[in-house]
């Protein structure tokens, strides 16, 4: 791969380093406090151009490969991961199936919008019971006349307050040659009769973004809110989490290169024993460490984009990014904090923010030990 940057490349990670820095990093903790999401600073982020990701300029997005789009994830999200998450929704779990599945009417009135900003949407994927096996959902949908009836809950799912619709699963019964449930995916509006959100509050981690549980009470829906064929959308599904896997890597990554950075300032600024915390051994190796990881973890994240713009299929890549990404991101929040000591308990530092964000990462977009457990099919045939 080449590594070198283009004149544009280069000038659209300085403005987005610039906005990050000046409009995101003097209010990121307290929305976090407040479990707000910044929804202004999205809409400034949406006006400079940085919301459209790798969606085509005809439906409202900027056009990026892949290698652009995850570093200005990554950049972005070194000051704050959920600005980062709401760019990657276009390009990623909620936006990269329209544009691969959708008809040009879905496209043009979900996916274009979303590109560009002026809309959230959701993606209603796990379920209470069965979580991390997206196959074996319970929610139904039943064909009745010329539209379909929904049923069911899903739980995890974020943006429930801003999502303006949801891209969402159910099974049409079992398939009797296979055993296999029939799965279809819908785009849902939010608003619909049937529809209801209900919100966890005060999380572990992630607090700006507003996660808990979307129910469907008989929705009903046009047979045009379809996404994909009937019965094949267990495709659309994982299309939407393959793509999503390298939004959440490149997040990842880029907060795993904000607490590299505040330990070694940290660590050349405190003095003990008449010395900088940084000339000692054992801490010089939590910052070395940490610094490998998270420049493995970049590798491999635009590895799997390179695979990506090339067109290929890259599940075992995807779950490598992810998984490496997010354990890169625990390993250094951990020596940030313990290189902090008692000051990392203290909200006048942002390492308690990343500790918190770091293990969250480590279970979303399918829990790392899933990951170890694909990558591992990946090599044997064997699962």
């Amino acid at each position: 791969m080449d590594f070198s940057l283009t004149n544009d490349q280069e000038r659209l990670l300085e403005l987005a380093r610039d906005f990050a820095r000046r409009e995101i990093a003097p209010h990121v903790a307290d929305y976090d406090r407040e479990e707000r999401f910044p929804i202004e600073i999205i809409r400034a982020a949406a006006e400079l151009g940085l919301m459209g990701g790798v969606v085509p300029t005809e439906y409202g997005g900027a056009g990026l490969d892949h290698k652009t789009y995850a570093m200005l994830v990554e950049e972005v999200s070194r000051v704050c991961h959920v600005v980062g998450v709401a760019m990657s929704l276009p390009s990623g779990l909620v936006g990269s199936s329209i544009q691969a599945f959708g008809t040009e009417e879905q496209k043009q009135r979900y996916l274009a919008p979303l590109a560009r900003g002026e809309i959230f949407g959701g993606a209603g994927v796990t379920e209470a019971r069965s979580g991390t096996d997206v196959s074996d959902m319970d929610t139904r949908c039943r064909v009745d006349g010329s539209d379909y009836v929904i049923s069911g809950a899903k739980m995890w799912i974020s943006f429930l307050d801003v999502a303006k619709w949801f891209l969402t699963f159910a099974h049409l019964g079992v398939d009797e040659r296979t055993g296999r449930k029939r799965i279809c995916a819908f785009i849902i509006d939010a608003d619909l009769p049937g529809v209801s959100v209900h919100p966890l509050t005060n999380k572990f981690g992630f607090r700006p973004i507003k996660t808990g549980e979307l129910v469907l009470d008989d929705v009903r829906v046009p047979k045009e809110a379809l996404v994909g064929e009937e019965g094949r959308g267990f495709s659309v599904a994982m299309n939407a989490v393959e793509n999503g896997r390298l939004g959440v890597a490149a997040r990842a990554t880029g907060l795993a290169q904000a607490c590299v950075t505040v330990m070694s300032d940290y660590a050349k600024e405190r003095i003990v024993f008449k010395r900088p915390l940084a000339s000692f051994q054992m801490v010089q190796q939590m910052i070395a460490d940490s610094t490998n990881v998270t420049e493995a973890a970049r590798l491999l994240v635009l590895r799997l984009a390179d695979l990506k713009d090339r067109g290929l299929r890259a599940r075992a890549e995807a779950s490598m990014a992810k998984q490496f990404a997010s354990d890169a991101a625990m390993q250094a929040a951990l020596a940030a904090f313990q290189i902090h000591g008692a000051y990392g308990v203290s909200e006048e530092y942002p390492v308690g923010r990343y500790l918190r964000d770091a293990k969250v990462f480590q279970i979303v977009e399918g829990n790392n030990q899933l990951h170890r457990s694909l990558i591992a099919e990946s090599r044997t045939g064997i699962r």
